[in-house]
């Protein structure tokens, strides 16, 4: 989750209802900071709007076909026919989206050294016989430095234009005002985003992914355990390594699927037996897009006493992180917004999505309290999940943990300390969130907790949320 100051995404922004944006098919993107979704190429040829399954799909199509064509008659790199590639693949950095993992609205982009070497690597491949141009999307699995906001960069540098389209023709339904920008040369007229003051990109909800195709392992292992001719196809020398690739390097698969035609024929094979599907919006498992609509959860439930004052000490701030966290309980527990934990299918939604509901709720009181809340602050140790803080001295880190974590205790014990020391503070708040599976470990924390104490160490504050699925109120 990237740092969040301000929540703001074109719905809020603009005063459209999220229903009208969601019946058009767009994103209601957030403005001021990333949303962790990426467009996949391979969804390009099945979106329901023309501007993506004709005009981007043909683009994209187009793009590599000729790249494919000018590497395979290039004799040595750097003469005529390489230099034309390579101004082909040159991918800058894209902020329009408002799409990638950045803390702003900035893309990845490819930079000349990444640019080179992946190039190096796709004539590798074409010199075996490969043309078929969705091996692109697998060099992502063999170069390292490629990951989603690159490859989702790649495409919309190749697409931009289209998405162009795509807004020009959903904004004459939304009246958002607008104004001319150069489109690869041409003025088309776009709405502006007020917090880069660039250009407003619209993108299609059928063409994102959490993670594009080739790079989802965790979805490449679900379907190989699913379906038992493709875990026989995994099983293979290269399916190997693919299957088990979050403890092997990229240099071991590239090396592998460079050998022959054949082995990177196996490759392309396991791509495209992925199902091609987008991200699915109304389960939304990742918490990209629900905790947005419930913003406003505070002032339907107003804390009962108020709030303390905008804090000036450590003591004062800690009895208005108390409050915030003991209203998220009764939020959770006895106000129905267990339900947001959950997806429809009746699984709990990821760890992520856990760490925004209690955001989009802090966030209001904060900001009525004049204290700062900062999601995912990183000193240097890894992103602690909240920070918050008033001036220097004010500080407290709030670590979120569902009950289902392998790593709950060991987040207690170790983690969260570490957290505390890089950012220069004692005080700590351990959050757990049970929706299950939770066994002995809150017991097991709790009684290292009062060893801590014994031993006359400041222990962090532990606290148990059931966001357990309930009954209705006429069945319990």
């Amino acid at each position: 989750m990237a740092k969040i100051k301000v929540i703001a995404t074109i719905s809020s922004e603009f005063g459209i209802s999220s229903e009208l944006l969601e019946e058009l098919d767009v994103i209601d993107l957030q403005l001021a900071v990333d949303t962790n979704l990426f467009i996949d190429p391979l969804l390009l040829p099945l979106s329901k709007h023309e501007e993506m399954s004709v005009g981007a799909a043909t683009a994209y199509e187009q793009r590599f076909e000729f790249i494919v064509k000018l590497l395979a008659a290039s004799k040595v790199q750097g003469d005529v026919a390489w230099r034309k590639a390579e101004k082909l693949f040159n991918f800058s950095e894209v902020s329009w989206t408002c799409l990638g993992y950045s803390s702003s609205v900035r893309g990845a982009g490819f930079g000349p050294e990444l640019s080179a070497a992946t190039l190096k690597t796709a004539s590798e491949i074409v010199n075996l016989g490969i043309t078929d141009i969705d091996f692109f999307m697998g060099l992502s699995l063999l170069e390292e430095g490629i990951g989603p906001d690159r490859i989702s960069d790649m495409t919309t540098n190749i697409i931009i234009k289209n998405l162009a389209d795509f807004t020009v023709r959903v904004n004459s339904i939304l009246n958002i005002p607008a104004k001319k920008f150069l489109v690869e040369g041409c003025e088309v007229s776009l709405p502006v985003n007020p917090y880069s003051q660039e250009p407003l990109v619209f993108v299609p909800r059928d063409i994102v992914r959490d993670l594009p195709i080739a790079t989802d392992w965790s979805d490449i292992a679900r379907v190989s355990r699913e379906n038992e001719e493709y875990r026989e196809k995994v099983s293979g020398g290269i399916g190997k390594i693919w299957s088990t690739m979050t403890k092997k390097k990229k240099s071991e698969l590239k090396e592998s699927a460079l050998k022959s035609k054949e082995a990177f024929e196996q490759v392309l094979e396991l791509l495209h037996e992925v199902p091609k599907k987008p991200y699915d919006f109304e389960a939304d498992t990742n918490g990209e897009s629900f905790w947005i609509r419930l913003l406003d959860v505070a002032h339907k439930y107003p804390v009962v006493g108020g709030l303390p004052a905008s804090p000036s000490t450590i003591d004062e701030a800690k009895e208005l992180v108390a409050k915030i966290i003991n209203q998220f309980q009764e939020l959770i527990e006895n106000k129905g917004i267990w339900k947001e934990l959950w997806t429809d299918d009746e699984k709990p939604r990821k760890e992520k999505a856990a760490q925004r509901l209690f955001f989009s709720i802090a966030y209001s009181y904060c900001k009525a309290n004049n204290l700062d809340i900062t999601p995912e602050a990183d000193s240097g140790n890894g992103p602690v999940d909240f920070k918050f803080s008033k001036g220097f001295d004010v500080r407290i880190v709030v670590e979120i943990k569902l009950s289902t974590n392998t790593s709950l205790v060991r987040g207690y014990t170790s983690q969260l300390e570490i957290y505390k020391k890089a950012e220069d503070t004692v005080e700590g708040v351990y959050l757990i969130i049970d929706v299950g599976g939770i066994g002995n470990k809150y017991g097991d924390i709790q009684r290292l907790k009062r060893e801590a104490i014994e031993q006359g160490a400041h222990t962090s504050a532990v606290y148990l949320v059931d966001g357990n699925r309930k009954e209705s109120a006429s069945k319990r």
